[in-house]
């Protein structure tokens, strides 16, 4: 009786350790576990489909899509939850050991009473070691948590850039359907005009050579059109021949740029980028670890109570002791000191560099904006217009005999290209607002930089 009642007061010892070395960081373990938790999937299976009943892709619900489906967002997700079952671990006593001894000459002599010895030992580190384990695993948590935003704000800019490219190869396609068919027009007039005997067959056969590239053109575009599909389905996590809604009659108006704070987009992108929050917490990260190998020159120690029946006398059969581990391996310690600190500096020096890199990031967005806009004005102001006009006089001639076939087509061909490199610049003004929010660390600009 007295050697379990010894054993149970050696267990009792147990929880009222573990209660007394836990970390200040469990709260923060906990408002992580719920940020995760809120952050898993909504729910979309692969048979779902996000635009059921839509006429037009919106790019809203695109990226929504995108961010609920893509399998990228799952992975970072896990790695975030991985990390974060990091800190259970590392804040974890080690488990308590149970001994028994026993002489086994004492059993059945006749000499001494048999002899049973009972130990129950429990290891602790030297204090504050645990916090700044679990301190490390929060932070590389944290760090992942970041991952994860980034890749939002990666696969956020990819779909926009997509929607972007679908709406210029639809738009490309109009293009040729309508000049396909201002050139069947002008066939028409060859041909009457050739067997009327006032026209020539070389006329005749440059508007059929002319059909031919534009019906070139056309396979070239919705097999670009095609392809384009295909890769928005692959970020939508669906089969590639899967349906979806036109793209939208007309990209979003363009933004002010004039009005753009260049400054204070960088201060922005600075203070919530996800990237440089998931290298400040690695830096965190290395930090503690730094602090905890400066420890690891601290000793730690093992709790035992144990009860002995080898001592005949009663009050001796209760055994209390402490083990400390001598850490006399200095040089050991001293490279992995110098080891973190050399990690730390690393992890900041990529910090910096990263700042630095953001701000040119901002900058050169901001200005790639502006000059995108610039050049949509000339567009539309100064090269379709006259392009256009061009056309109107070219056909009239041409269908009244005083030009020639080449130079209604030559004019043709240079309104065709002016208008494509209108839906261009009006793409890229569009893909490169999505680059100016990636900059800044967000999937689309907030509604004080949209129109």
């Amino acid at each position: 009786m007295e050697a379990t009642s010894a054993l149970a007061r050696a267990a009792a010892l147990a929880p009222l350790a573990l209660a007394a070395c836990m970390s200040s960081g469990t709260q923060q373990y906990a408002a992580q576990r719920e940020a995760l938790e809120h952050a898993e999937p909504g729910g979309i299976t692969q048979a779902d489909d996000p635009f059921a009943g839509a006429e037009r892709l919106s790019r809203e619900v695109l990226i929504s899509a995108v961010l609920a489906r893509n399998p990228g967002l799952g992975a970072a997700r896990a790695a975030w939850q991985a990390a974060l079952a990091r800190y259970p671990q590392e804040t974890a006593l080690d488990d308590p050991t149970l001994s028994y001894a026993a002489r086994p000459r004492s059993f059945g002599s006749n000499e001494v009473d048999a002899a049973n010895d009972f130990a129950l030992s429990q290891h602790f580190f030297f204090p504050g070691k645990r916090a700044l384990r679990g301190e490390s695993a929060l932070a590389g948590a944290e760090a992942a948590q970041g991952e994860l935003g980034s890749e939002r704000v990666k696969l956020g800019a990819l779909a926009s850039r997509l929607l972007d490219e679908y709406w210029l190869a639809e738009r490309a396609l109009e293009t040729n359907v309508r000049h396909a068919a201002l050139l069947e027009e002008a066939h028409r007039v060859a041909l009457a005009s050739y067997s009327a005997g006032t026209g020539t067959q070389p006329d005749v056969l440059g508007a059929e050579a002319e059909q031919g590239t534009l019906a070139q053109r056309q396979r070239e575009l919705e097999a670009q059109r095609r392809v384009v599909r295909w890769r928005i389905n692959q970020l939508l996590h669906r089969e590639p021949s899967s349906e979806l809604p036109a793209p939208p009659a007309e990209l979003e108006a363009p933004p002010a740029t004039g009005d753009l704070d260049e400054a204070a987009l960088a201060q922005r992108a600075l203070a919530n980028h996800p990237e440089l929050t998931a290298m400040r917490a690695t830096v965190r990260a290395r930090e503690a670890e730094v602090a905890l190998a400066r420890r690891e020159f601290l000793p730690d120690f093992t709790l035992r109570a144990g009860y002995e029946t080898t001592w005949r006398e009663d009050p001796l059969k209760p055994v209390v002791a402490v083990e400390i581990n001598l850490p006399v391996q200095l040089a050991r310690r001293r490279a992995a000191l110098a080891e973190a600190a050399a990690q730390l500096e690393r992890e900041q020096s990529r910090l910096q560099q990263r700042e630095d890199r953001i701000r040119v990031d901002v900058a050169t967005a901001v200005e790639r904006l502006r000059e995108s806009q610039g050049l949509l004005e000339i567009s539309r102001q100064r090269r379709v217009p006259p392009a256009r006009d061009r056309v109107e006089s070219a056909r009239a001639a041409f269908a009244s005999g005083q030009a020639r076939f080449v130079e209604f087509v030559d004019a043709q061909r240079g309104l065709l290209a002016a208008e494509q490199e209108e839906f261009e610049v009006r793409a890229a003004l569009s893909t490169r607002r999505a680059a100016l929010a990636q900059a800044i660390g967000e999937s689309t600009l907030s509604s004080e930089e949209r129109p």
